[in-house]
């Protein structure tokens, strides 16, 4: 951690902008020096007084601010601590998320809570386009980011477009990309939701039951079939998703 005269000589920097921004950008600086790491406890509200000579009213928006941002997750009773880096998925692209992870240089993990034949609730009947009762295949598979849970693949598949979906090992090989592989995808459709997870996908996402998720509902064609309807959950301090449309021009 910076000296208080050094810290305060670089707010001193900062003079022309309000004070609580001058206090963000102090910390901003430490953060993106990589002086302070992700999981790194930043100084408190209290801390800061001391050190930086502010007000703690000061010190409370400059901290609070930097949560809202994402650049920090404030814990009650406990402290504020640097976040740790979001991961992106696209939006309206049916990506496979083992790729994705491996663009950015990390490790993915799957581990495969359920692979099952059940028979369709009236919900997944609709969403397949068959009968209730009838049945289907259905998939819980937890993705990991260098060891950290970022997704939960919640997947019903219409056995008819995948009939050998069963028989696969999706520790190493993704559904995505397998149904990609047995029937090509023609369409998709997706509904994106912010929720309170429940408690069991608090417990494989590793996260607390007052943590929103992200959340898309995804159904996939292939011609003139639906292949599968899957919600996929994200907690939303891990994850960020992404949408472009349209030509990018520079000026």
């Amino acid at each position: 951690m910076k000296r208080s005269g050094e810290m305060k000589r670089e707010l001193a920097e900062n003079d022309s902008t309000p004070l609580y921004a001058g206090v963000k950008q102090v910390i901003l600086d430490r953060i993106h020096s990589g002086e302070w790491p992700p999981k790194y406890r930043v100084p408190s509200e209290n801390e800061l007084v001391v050190e930086l000579g502010v007000s703690k009213m000061t010190a409370n928006r400059a901290l609070r601010e930097l949560a809202n941002e994402g650049e920090l997750v404030r814990i009650q009773g406990v402290g504020s601590f640097v976040a740790e880096r979001k991961g992106y998925s696209a939006l309206f692209e049916v990506r496979n998320i083992a790729e994705e992870i491996a663009e950015r240089g990390h490790v993915h993990e799957a581990s495969v809570v359920v692979l099952a034949q059940e028979t369709a609730s009236p919900e997944i009947a609709d969403a397949l386009e068959l009968a209730i009762g009838a049945a289907v295949f259905h998939s819980l598979i937890v993705h990991s980011e260098n060891g950290v849970p970022v997704q939960i693949e919640d997947r019903f598949v219409h056995p008819e477009a995948a009939p050998e979906y069963l028989e696969q090992d999706f520790t190493t090989l993704t559904p995505n990309a397998y149904l990609t592989a047995a029937a090509p995808l023609s369409g998709s459709e997706h509904v994106v939701e912010a929720a309170m997870p429940q408690a069991w996908e608090c417990k494989l996402l590793t996260i607390l039951k007052t943590e929103p998720c992200l959340t898309i509902r995804r159904r996939t064609w292939s011609a003139k079939q639906v292949v599968s309807t899957a919600r996929l959950v994200y907690p939303g301090y891990r994850y960020r998703l992404e949408a472009r449309s349209g030509k990018m021009f520079e000026e």
